[in-house]
């Protein structure tokens, strides 16, 4: 039987979900993309999960898309206009659902992260990376500058380190990553999956619903002016006040004992 090209696992509340496709580094093949898309929805819609891991099997996270895949995507009348742009059309997508997804998600990386996989840890609300971890956006090295992945490290890094990531094609470590802050932390290699469960687990014992809300308005403020962003902050923040178990937990905390949350 073949094996899943995406598999999960599902514990206390945290859903892992793990690239399986070490031999081609996890590459995000068509079949990836789909399995992800597919993976994203259901993990959406469910209530049980509070937050989620994403990982790579094998000796690397993700080394971007599947460039033997592309190739033969060029054997068409049009040398492979219609499918480059719905390849990008796809991962933009499979990308974008990660912000817009309720739970957290947190990138376990390790090995190397490059191009359309750096766009993965990026597009990721928090990230955990091994010591020895690389990242790059070194499609400028081949011939194809890392327009998409762009999008995403742009948002995470300043502008005129994530300029000359883009132009030169050179990685950058761990650490380095860390300072920039395209990840959380770094960590020893034989912690990092105890580490990165740490943090879920962490996020996954908060009030599910509060985090929730919480999430979508970290992202819809980012894309409002200062003023607009404290509206819609402080209207959120009233609809949390109002709820039952917001006003159980301060009760509790005032009171010294543990909340009892619905």
């Amino acid at each position: 039987m073949t094996e899943e090209i995406l598999t999960r696992a599902d514990e206390d509340g945290i859903a892992t979900l793990t690239l399986n496709s070490p031999a081609s580094l996890n590459a995000l093949s068509d079949a990836m993309l789909a399995a992800l898309k597919r993976s994203f929805g259901e993990i959406g819609a469910d209530g049980s999960v509070r937050a989620v891991i994403l990982r790579g099997a094998g000796k690397a996270f993700c080394a971007g898309h599947d460039l033997k895949e592309m190739q033969a995507g060029r054997d068409t009348p049009d040398k492979g206009r219609a499918y480059f742009a719905d390849l990008f059309a796809r991962c933009a997508e499979v990308m974008q659902m990660i912000p817009a997804l309720p739970q957290p998600v947190i990138a376990e990386v390790h090995g190397i992260a490059t191009a359309a996989g750096c766009q993965l840890v990026a597009s990721c609300d928090m990230a955990v990376a091994a010591e020895g971890t690389r990242f790059g956006v070194n499609g400028v090295n081949i011939g194809l500058f890392c327009s998409t992945p762009m999008v995403a490290l742009t948002r995470n890094i300043p502008r005129k380190q994530a300029f000359e990531m883009l132009t030169t094609g050179q990685f950058i470590d761990a650490a380095r990553a860390a300072e920039l802050g395209l990840i959380n932390r770094v960590v020893p290699s034989q912690t990092l999956a105890a580490e990165t469960r740490a943090l879920a687990g962490l996020v996954a014992s908060r009030l599910s619903a509060a985090v929730r809300i919480g999430k979508r308005a970290f992202y819809d403020q980012i894309e409002m002016s200062r003023a607009e962003a404290y509206d819609h902050a402080g209207r959120v923040m009233v609809e949390n006040m109002l709820w039952r178990d917001t006003e159980e937990g301060i009760a509790a905390f005032l009171e010294k004992r543990a909340p009892d949350w619905s």
